[in-house]
């Protein structure tokens, strides 16, 4: 059975804010721009969404705003990690009463637990909702990752669809493939990997770089769904330089400067985030202008 809730690229939407908190008008733009550039589903409230910030209020609203703007064009995967499997349970529950259409559960982060604890914390969020769920591995922002042989036990679930997976290693996403097979499906977390992930089986990525290059980033995709691999990995090496950049600093630092930059949101972070450093700005910015991105 195939539980591939999108194929293609699902945008790692950043959260665009203010002053007064939350810029509703600036995340219309960035959701529209999402749209017209051909995205195949929307993560919102995520790691670039800098979910850690957000309070449960604010989480939700933005939740549910993306729903109704979204309107059913795309899947509108909601964020509800947590680092309490209560708390993640009971943000999974709200973001499926807003009309969320997937969820995306992180590790449990400081209070890292063992791999059994993962597949009952995993379980236990995914027995709350009607919502198909993917897990995300990220290491090197939890300090633990989903092994192999513990997806084998995540996909017997039957609304845990598959992983973001997100530890770099090619290693570990041939091993998930060849214990799960199309039971359980694998996006890559790193924008960088998207063709080879795609040549191991798949289903695309959770994308950072589309924030900015939607429609790149589809294409890409796209080029290897219908056949032509040599001409997916010319524009995945071709945008490596400008996806490099935007991993300079942490995310979503860069991704939010070089919003900015394009007119569609404010440069604006909350601590213990701060504004990118100029040189890394500087470098961000040339990328960007030799794409036709800024003038």
């Amino acid at each position: 059975m195939n539980k591939e809730i999108f194929r293609g690229i699902g945008t790692a939407l950043v959260t665009p804010m203010n002053e007064s908190g939350v810029d509703y008008d600036a995340l219309a733009r960035l959701l529209d721009f999402q749209l017209e550039g051909g995205v195949n589903a929307l993560i919102v409230c995520a790691t670039t969404g800098e979910a850690p910030t957000l309070t449960d209020e604010e989480h939700i609203d933005v939740i549910e705003f993306c729903v109704d703007r979204v309107a059913g064009r795309v899947p509108v995967i909601a964020g509800t990690g947590s680092n309490y499997t209560d708390h993640a349970v009971e943000m999974s529950v709200k973001a499926q009463k807003v009309g969320a259409d997937a969820l995306l559960c992180v590790t449990p982060y400081y209070n890292k637990c063992t791999q059994k604890g993962l597949v009952q914390s995993f379980y236990r969020i995914a027995d709350a909702t009607d919502l198909p769920m993917i897990v995300y591995s990220v290491p090197s922002r939890t300090g633990m990752k989903i092994l192999p042989e513990t997806c084998v036990e995540l996909a017997k679930h039957p609304r845990i669809a598959g992983i973001k997976e997100a530890t770099g290693d090619m290693a570990t996403v041939v091993d998930i493939r060849a214990r799960c097979g199309e039971n359980f499906a694998v996006w890559s977390g790193n924008d960088d990997i998207t063709v080879p992930m795609m040549a191991m089986g798949g289903s695309g990525c959770i994308s950072v770089f589309s924030n900015i290059m939607p429609k790149a980033a589809v294409e890409m995709t796209r080029l290897f769904d219908a056949g032509d691999v040599r001409g997916a990995a010319a524009l995945q090496c071709r945008y490596k330089p400008l996806m490099d950049a935007l991993f300079s600093e942490v995310n979503p630092i860069p991704v939010k400067a070089a919003l900015a930059e394009m007119g569609i949101i404010e440069d604006c972070l909350r601590l213990p985030l701060t504004p990118m450093e100029p040189e890394h700005r500087e470098k961000l910015v040339a990328l960007m202008r030799a794409e036709g991105l800024v003038k």
